[in-house]
């Protein structure tokens, strides 16, 4: 029987406040300084962008720990566990530049989780005693590991898949987590280099699944119960799901172009998948049988946007109780009516944030809870139904000052061939149309991710400047592909082009100061970036771009050399198309070959050590601006991956950006006249 019901919830959250755990353990969970500075001063760069004082706790099954990762006074996460009985705690520090992350519990007692250097190679998977973090247990290293599921009949043995296996294709493994290392996870000396912390030989394996006969492999899923159930493989550009059958791999009737999916669902064989099942109508939410393709149940129908977001499942059971998503704002919907009520109490004891369950315990009984906003960060709380108290454990970001923020504003937008997206924008204090902001136009990254309503630093940190930001999504963001035949989502060009749509709808309104407008963007919003310097000469007065790709073509060529280790060049090709034989549709895609069409100054900064958007790119692109003269300013950093990690590096990042942004757009002098277009 569950034990919280309207009546009883109500009383629970007028009750005595837990004592914070995590504030328990005192200045080691502290950063140097942890309250915003005063008022009239200048919020510092570093507040903005500083790692959080903690992120992603979970419950253990029994509800009786709590782990997390903390950022204790430094640029770096490592790991903590909190007793919220004893109020004990022990913390594991990674060695050197290392971080800890995606930690998750193998039962009530042990941990796993995985360990990164340089914040962007992934060196192995670990375990640990929640009672003796130190003692912990390297299981597999230098394979590309990543976790899969941890199995409810064996917890001590999870599954995961090593993208290579001695330099071939690997596959998911069962790994033995009480099996102990030949070499001590940490010498008695201490961490003082990660790679004594292994054996090299991947002993901990203790069964392994066969790999799919077709295709390189993209990925795989567990059934709610967490034991291997799919995969996915790529052949030719071409992406197929594949279910196990007798220790065998046999196709599903699935087309992955027109459906997602999202997870298992609730029955042996099946998934929850989103895809269209009328057109000119949103993608649902629904159960499907994975080996026939026969649609099952609607659990959620939208009436404005596709479903993009993640499945809520009970602990005990695995089975689909609730899904969080995105619409214009967060939204939730509960399956369970008992969540339902729950989420509808916290929601009233929560005013004006966003209320997120984000975790319990398989007896219903503890809860942790998540509550944000466009202006406040994350903070956590646990909810103890069988004591009937509610406390804080830790706000992410106490140097945030919610009143000091701003707010994110809703905006719709129409595209030029007639449809409506979202966009949101961001005023500076005092913005008004008798006194408007210059405009920093803000487009993502991805292309196939999107922006959503919350708490921003970067959005924020540009607000407080005296911006105006818009953060436009475009067609290829999820929610939309409703909306769009399926070749847009590949149209690079027609994104370009929602982008300006978006940006002259803003300067139309009046709200912002037509005369001063800036694009700005990371990876693929850096690309359209330079898209818009190029495409957009009397529009924008300045562009920043940070970790971009210019040359499509090249793109596609250097990914011919991993055309047999890695899906991207077949797919590549066959949704981009053949540079050999499109020319002129690279040519226009490819800012870098038009740079004698730009005239504002340009920002170019990059990781000298990208390994998703190669730091050549930028290198080509300050080539072109020298080559036709073009003012520019360069940000290139050794030791960095894609976008800027280190805080070091992100502090002189944007201080960098904001004084190129107050010579070329602040204080810029007005334009009497658009900019001419070099043809």
């Amino acid at each position: 029987m569950h034990l919280w019901k309207s009546a009883l919830i109500a009383s629970l959250l007028t009750g005595p406040a837990l004592p914070s755990a995590l504030a328990a353990a005192g200045p080691r969970l502290d950063l140097d300084r942890v309250r915003p500075v005063p008022a009239g001063e200048t919020i510092p760069i570093v507040d903005f962008f500083r790692p959080a004082q903690l992120r992603d706790p979970i419950l253990n099954p029994g509800g009786t720990r709590v782990a997390a990762l903390i950022s204790p006074g430094d640029d770096h996460y490592r790991l903590i566990v909190v007793d919220l009985g004893t109020q004990k705690f022990d913390t594991l520090t990674a060695p050197g530049d290392a971080d800890i992350y995606n930690i998750r519990w193998l039962n009530d007692q042990r941990l796993i989780f995985g360990l990164s250097t340089q914040k962007m190679y992934g060196v192995g998977l670990l375990s640990a005693d929640a009672k003796n973090l130190n003692d912990c247990n390297a299981l597999l290293q230098y394979c590309g590991a990543s976790l899969v599921s941890v199995p409810r009949a064996n917890r001590l043995r999870p599954l995961a898949w090593m993208r290579y296996d001695n330099g071939i294709a690997g596959g998911v493994v069962a790994v033995d987590t009480e099996r102990r290392s030949k070499t001590p996870a940490k010498p008695k000396a201490g961490w003082n280099d990660y790679s004594a912390m292994f054996d090299n030989n991947n002993d901990h394996i203790v069964s392994r699944y066969p790999l799919p006969k077709v295709g390189l492999s993209c990925g795989y899923l567990a059934d709610k119960d967490g034991e291997l159930a799919f995969a996915f493989t790529a052949d030719k550009g071409v992406l197929a799901m594949h279910r196990l059958a007798d220790q065998a791999w046999e196709p599903c009737p699935i087309d992955l172009e027109k459906t997602d999916i999202f997870g298992s669902g609730n029955q042996p064989g099946e998934i929850a998948v989103s895809r269209s099942t009328e057109a000119g109508k949103p993608w649902t939410l629904q159960l499907m049988d994975a080996a026939t393709g026969q649609a099952g149940a609607v659990l959620i129908q939208d009436k404005a946007y596709d479903f993009h977001g993640w499945l809520y499942r009970d602990p005990a059971t695995g089975v689909i109780v609730g899904a969080v998503y995105q619409r214009s704002g967060p939204a939730v919907a509960w399956f369970d009516e008992d969540y339902r009520a729950l989420q509808k109490i916290l929601d009233g004891f929560f005013p004006g944030v966003i209320v997120r369950i984000r975790g319990n315990d398989e007896t219903r009984k503890r809860f942790l809870v998540e509550t944000f906003s466009d202006r406040q960060p994350s903070i956590y709380y646990s909810v103890d139904l069988e004591h009937r108290t509610v406390g804080l454990i830790k706000n992410s970001a106490p140097w945030i000052e919610p009143a000091r923020m701003q707010p994110m504003n809703v905006m719709k937008y129409k595209t030029r061939d007639g449809r409506q997206l979202d966009a949101y924008v961001t005023l500076p204090a005092g913005a008004s149309k008798q006194h408007p902001p210059p405009l920093i136009v803000l487009p993502h990254g991805g292309p196939w991710v999107r922006d959503e309503w919350g708490f921003d630093g970067e959005v924020q940190f540009l607000a407080s400047r005296g911006y105006a930001v818009l953060q436009p999504n475009y067609r290829g963001s999820p929610g939309y592909e409703w909306m769009f035949p399926e070749t847009d989502l590949w149209d690079f060009r027609k994104m370009h082009d929602d982008v300006t749509d978006a940006t002259k709808a803003l300067v139309g309104s009046g709200l912002v100061d037509a005369d001063r407008v800036a694009i700005m963007g990371g990876s693929f919003g850096g690309y359209l970036a330079i898209c818009g310097a190029v495409n957009e000469p009397a529009l924008y007065r300045c562009a920043v771009t940070i970790a971009g790709i210019f040359d499509w073509s090249r793109v596609v060529g250097e990914q011919k050399y991993y055309e047999f280790d890695h899906p991207s060049y077949a797919r590549m090709v066959r949704k981009l198309g053949d540079p050999k034989k499109e020319k002129e549709k690279f040519d226009e895609i490819s800012p870098v070959r038009r740079i004698e069409r730009v005239r504002a100054p340009v920002f170019v900064a990059h990781g000298g050590d990208d390994p998703v958007a190669s730091v050549t790119e930028s290198k080509r692109l300050i080539s072109e601006l020298e080559k036709y003269r073009v003012e520019h300013e360069a940000l290139i950093v050794g030791r960095e991956g894609h976008g800027m990690h280190h805080i070091d590096n992100q502090v002189e990042l944007y201080a960098r950006i904001e004084a190129f942004l107050d010579r070329h757009l602040m204080h810029a002098p007005p334009r009497t006249a658009a900019v001419p277009v070099a043809r």
